[in-house]
Order: C-alpha cells, then sequence, then structure tokens
C-alpha cells in the first residue's frame, strides 16, 4: 500500500528540480528485532523549500504509513505541506490526513494559499469530514480545509489516487503563486514560527509511542528530535 502514492511524490519532487540528499544509515533504513517492521526516511534538496522529508513505515498486515512534510525556505511565508496516510489492512481501515499547515491562522493570510485546497475539500466528500483530535489543537497548525477521510478500500485505491495528485498540484500552484506575491508575515517570524511548529509537532506527534514500540524508545526520540523535528532542539 502507498507505494504508488511514493512514487507519485517522488517524480512530482523530480520535475521540480529535487535532488536526494544523504540521510545517515541509522534514519534511513530501520528494522525491528521483531517483525521484520521497515521504516525508510528521505530527505530532499527542492528549489524554494528548506527542508523536505519523506517516510514509509512498512509493518504488514499491521500497518502501512506514508508522512511527508515540506517546508519552504525562511523567506516564504508558505503553509507547511503534512501528508500523513495510514492503511491498517486487517481492518482495511484508511485514515488520510493532508493539509497546508497555515502559519497563522490570519483571514488575509488564509485567503492567499487555500483557494485550491477549499475546492479540493468541496469536490471530494469523502475527505470532506471535520477532523476532530484529542491530540492536536485544529487551531493551531491546521487550515479550515484540512482533507480528512476515515474510509476503506475503495477510498484507498479510487478516491486517495485522485486526491493525492491534485493536492500536491495545488501546492506546487501555491508556490508559483509565492514567487509573484509578497510575504504577509516577516522573514525573521517566519524562521520563528518553523522552529515553534516542530517544537509543538515533537511534543504531540503520536508516532512517537508507534516507533517506540516498533524500533525502542531510545532510537525513537532519536528520530523524531533529529530527523523528524530537528528544529526542535
Amino acid at each position: 500500500m502507498f507505494e504508488d502514492l511514493l512514487s507519485e511524490l517522488t517524480k512530482n519532487i523530480l520535475e521540480h528540480g529535487g535532488k536526494k540528499l544523504i540521510v545517515r544509515d541509522e534514519f534511513c533504513e530501520r528494522v525491528s528485532k521483531k517483525g521484520g517492521y521497515k521504516l525508510n526516511s528521505w530527505l530532499w534538496d527542492v528549489p524554494g523549500f528548506r527542508r523536505w522529508r519523506v517516510t514509509r513505515l512498512d509493518a504488514g498486515e499491521h500497518l502501512q504509513v506514508l508522512n511527508s512534510v515540506a517546508y519552504p525556505h525562511d523567506d516564504n511565508d508558505m503553509p507547511i505541506m503534512g501528508i500523513d496516510l495510514l492503511w491498517f489492512e486487517k481492518k482495511e481501515k484508511l485514515v488520510a490526513i493532508l493539509d497546508f499547515q497555515p502559519l497563522v491562522q490570519d483571514k488575509e493570510y488564509i485567503d492567499r494559499y487555500f483557494d485550491g485546497l477549499k475546492s479540493l475539500k468541496e469536490s471530494f466528500h469523502e475527505f470532506n469530514s471535520d477532523m476532530k483530535s484529542n491530540i492536536y489543537d485544529p487551531n493551531k497548525y491546521f487550515s479550515p480545509w484540512t482533507l480528512f477521510c476515515k474510509g476503506g478500500n475503495f477510498e484507498a485505491e479510487n478516491i486517495l489516487p485522485k486526491v493525492f495528485r491534485s493536492f500536491l498540484k495545488c501546492y506546487w500552484v501555491n508556490l508559483d503563486l509565492s514567487k509573484v506575491n509578497g510575504n504577509y508575515i516577516k522573514s525573521q517570524e517566519i524562521s520563528l514560527l518553523h522552529i515553534d511548529y516542530n517544537k509543538y509537532s515533537a511534543e504531540k506527534d503520536p508516532a512517537h509511542g508507534l516507533f517506540s514500540g516498533f524500533f525502542g524508545k531510545e532510537w525513537s526520540e532519536k528520530y523524531m528530535n533529529e530527523f523528524l523535528f530537528p528544529l526542535s532542539l
């Protein structure tokens, strides 16, 4: 599951001038001692972005995960792009979250970057659910038009690929728009907001407990702080 979407994401990155960076061996691939579950991680150098990371977890029938976060350069106040896809094979259950994660919730800022995402949410009713979470504050780093789906085989095989392609296309459009529009947020504030995003995410992300169960607490903490959210340090 998600191999085609990972290929689509990689293709998009390469088409926009992305170059693969070297990831330390301990993070590039990790295999659990029990179950043989495998975690692979990639870093990309993409024009217009400070950091673009991708994570793929293959835990067999237990769980499949594709996660990616893209941080624009500090001189660009575009939203952070977040993708989090989970597939529970035994339950045939999909949980998908795709969002342009806003740095601030000001109306003028939201009006700049979210027309495409709003249109997608209106077009794909399967991804039009309201995201409710007892972990994250939906008013912090989530947009009003987060694409959120809890579904099954039909959504995973027939709807998700269409949403995924359209979502990536909309984000690249935002990058083009940002080149001709001035920032709403000052550059020094963007850097601080990226740091705050990392600290908040490192504290809240439920992946910490998941990775600890598969790969051990010590390695998981190191992975969270040094690969997933290095600005949290």
